[in-house]
């Protein structure tokens, strides 16, 4: 029998197929973690590299990755790297360094100063006893300096979206100084690469020289040819074939061009990409087109590279360890120690200038970068090369958890917070509504119910809030950065649309927010108690299967909400005129019932309490009559009450709403056939069955509101055991 053996294409396939599954892998499990997804890619070549699969099973990896594919595993990973670099270079819009001030400047260059200096210095000691002597001491000095420097822009971007941090001021300050410390770091690099390639002084202050005349050139020169193409790509046929292969022989031109003058061919993906104008929707559409191929099919492969490089085995002695920790150490120090100093001083706080100083520290994929062209030069050693390594993965491992400690996000939340406009009418409560929309279906209705809750005149706001879920892509990261400084707002399109033009024609103000949110569920809480609202409306779609209507993230908001939560099942809500209100008792059916006060008190509704009772009576629960006398004194013609005995309380609501009504304002419980599940199946048969709009209400415990807090369905300050007695002006 022959022995089975594989192609060189064949391999090749197979080593895609291995990289590509177990990034992928480890990147859920990282992100289930809150980590980036670089650290499970950085991990997925490190475990596939000597460290872990060579040390366990030294002949699957020989068999996986022999030496005779490095070559070709080498050669797609710079392509893969100079697509990222000019991914990286389409990120960095230049608005984000225009109008920073003082203080963004001394924390950009006290962020790479003072790692540079700790980094080189760090070097005399280190010289002697992890460099070969053939390295210039020279090179040493300036490689270890630059390799202190680096912060990861990239994955300092997704975190500060995902974090909600973008539009805050320490968002603000981070993104421009992790920018221009981003451009500072390659210009470094692209200096000290052009003295390890010279042979001597002179031949290295001319490249420099030429170096700084492309940049000059392809500022000046291809700048304006792109912003023409930019112009013509948004006013016309869009990206199409002719212009992407235009634009991808200019950037290989470039990264050629920089390879030529001797700074490596990535530091001309980088600038190609920087120059590209931001505006017109060239770089976004370059973006969408080539980030699944770069960071999906050949990223990958530079991290397997990487981590057949990296041999933990090297650091097979204490005093290797305490090298690496005072690697980590020294890192930490300048990075974090620089920058949060540097923040303090300029008039941070102390907490803003930790979490700018933490955000600071990432490293992640670009210090990698750095790595491999050091260990490429020769400049570092393998045993350096995996202690520098080593610190990338935990200092940029140590930035979500940190900055969740020093950073919360209640206090985001609250920074976040606007302040309600004044009471100008005494006679009706203010009231503050928070409108979830997830689609657009679900926004024209919230809008009716909205008007008909604050009678369109009424103190207080509503909000219309859309949380975008994250992704990875560099071009969502193009398209949702804001503006420095201010809360991003919801367009006209998307989501929000319908919901606009209903409050638009009815003439209701409603401000719109949206934000990218990895917690949804806490997301809405943390919002809406910034926003102190009354009242939080969810949107609802068609389940499914396996789910629930008050299942998902509308049971975390449930659970964790403060205010009242309530699920809007619209079916073409478009007056509120006539409210049915099933009652039987429990707390969440008298929430109900003060909604509908104020759906009489500020519409004008008719309202119908279907009390149902059981058979038995149970004890403890209040008169019916006697609960409408409170709720609704001098609104009798109004207000209807049918008592109705039935075996089976969700029949004699479905049987009641048969009568025309506009919409059906109802507790959650057991007794309606709706609880809140995270999971499982549930009937639902209010939902399912009735052709109502349906408005599902669920109110906090009362230990749950605070004593002093206004509440939701009175807006008065009454004691949170009697929450609907003030009744908010029905009389």
């Amino acid at each position: 029998m022959h022995a089975f053996t594989l192609s060189a294409v064949g391999l090749l396939i197979v080593q895609f197929i291995v990289i590509i599954g177990l990034s992928r892998l480890l990147g859920r499990a990282g992100r289930w973690l809150g980590q980036p997804l670089v650290i499970a890619e950085v991990l997925a070549g490190i475990l596939l590299g000597p460290s872990l699969l060579g040390w366990l099973w030294p002949s699957a990896m020989d068999t996986l990755f022999p030496v005779s594919s490095m070559p070709v595993l080498k050669m797609l990973s710079q392509v893969g790297l100079i697509l990222f670099m000019f991914l990286i270079g389409l990120e960095l819009d230049p608005r984000l360094l225009k109008g920073r001030g003082h203080a963004s400047v001394v924390i950009s260059h006290t962020s790479i100063v003072v790692p540079f200096a700790l980094g080189a210095g760090a070097a005399l000691w280190f010289y002697p006893r992890l460099s070969d002597p053939s390295v210039p001491f020279s090179s040493f000095v300036l490689f270890m300096g630059v390799a202190m420097s680096i912060t990861a822009f990239p994955v300092l971007a997704r975190i500060l979206t995902e974090r909600r941090l973008m539009q805050s001021k320490v968002g603000a300050l981070a993104i421009t100084c992790a920018a221009v410390d981003d451009v500072t770091a390659w210009c470094l690099l692209a200096f000290v690469v052009s003295i390890v390639r010279a042979t001597n002084l002179a031949e290295a202050a001319i490249t420099t020289l030429v170096a700084l005349g492309y940049i000059a050139f392809m500022m000046g020169a291809v700048r304006p040819f792109l912003a023409r193409l930019g112009a013509r790509v948004a006013s016309r046929e869009g990206l199409n074939q002719n212009v992407m292969a235009l634009t991808l022989m200019m950037l290989l031109a470039s990264s050629f061009a920089t390879e030529l003058i001797g700074i490596h061919a990535l530091f001309g993906a980088f600038l190609f990409g920087a120059i590209i104008p931001k505006e017109g929707g060239l770089a976004e559409a370059l973006a969408e087109k080539l980030e699944d191929v770069a960071v999906v099919l050949l990223l990958p492969l530079f991290f397997a590279f990487s981590g057949l490089r990296t041999q933990i085995g090297l650091l097979n002695t204490t005093d290797h360890w305490l090298m690496c920790g005072l690697i980590i150490l020294l890192a930490c120090l300048g990075k974090f120690g620089g920058s949060a100093v540097a923040a303090r001083l300029t008039g941070s706080n102390w907490r803003e200038a930790g979490a700018i100083g933490i955000l600071m520290n990432t490293r992640g994929l670009m210090e990698l970068i750095v790595l491999n062209l050091g260990l490429d030069l020769g400049v570092i050693s393998p045993t350096l090369f995996t202690m520098m390594v080593v610190m990338a993965l935990v200092t940029t491992f140590l930035t979500t958890p940190l900055l969740r400690v020093i950073y919360p996000p209640e206090q985001i939340a609250l920074e976040r917070a606007v302040t309600p406009p004044p009471l100008t009418l005494p006679t009706v409560q203010p009231f503050t509504l928070l409108m979830c929309v997830s689609h657009g279906q679900a926004g024209a209705g919230m809008v009716t119910l909205g008007r008909a809750l604050t009678g369109g005149e009424a103190p207080g706001a509503l909000y219309a809030l859309h949380l975008i879920p994250p992704t990875e892509r560099a071009s969502f990261h193009l398209k949702h950065t804001p503006e420095p400084h201010v809360e991003q707002r919801a367009g006209e399109e998307g989501p929000m649309a319908a919901l606009l033009t209903r409050a638009r024609r009815t003439g209701l103000e409603v401000r719109p927010l949206s934000f990218v949110s990895a917690e949804p569920g806490l997301d809405i809480c943390r919002t809406a108690e910034a926003k102190r609202a009354d009242l939080i409306v969810l949107g609802w779609h068609k389940p499914l299967f396996g789910q629930t209507v008050l299942g998902g993230t509308v049971h975390e908001v449930m659970s964790e909400a403060a205010s009242d939560v309530a699920v809007l099942v619209d079916r073409g809500l478009e007056n509120v005129r006539r409210v049915l209100v099933p009652y039987s008792g429990s707390r969440h059916d008298r929430a109900a019932l003060g909604l509908a006060r104020r759906l009489l008190k500020c519409a004008g509704a008719e309202v119908t309490i279907l009390h149902v009772t059981s058979p038995t009576p149970q004890p403890g629960r209040t008169p019916a009559r006697l609960l409408v006398d409170e709720l609704f004194p001098g609104a009798s013609s109004q207000v209807h009450l049918k008592v109705v005995a039935h075996a089976s309380p969700e029949d004699a609501v479905l049987a009641e709403a048969a009568h025309g009504y506009d919409l059906m304002v109802v507790g959650v419980g057991a007794e309606w056939g709706l609880e809140g599940h995270l999971f499982g199946l549930q009937r639902e048969r209010l939902v399912r069955d009735s052709n109502l709009s349906l408005l599902v209400v669920r109110q906090p415990k009362p230990a749950e509101k605070p004593a002093a807090e206004t509440t939701p369905l009175t807006g008065t300050n009454a004691p949170p055991a009697e929450p609907l007695r003030a009744g908010g002006g029905a009389s």
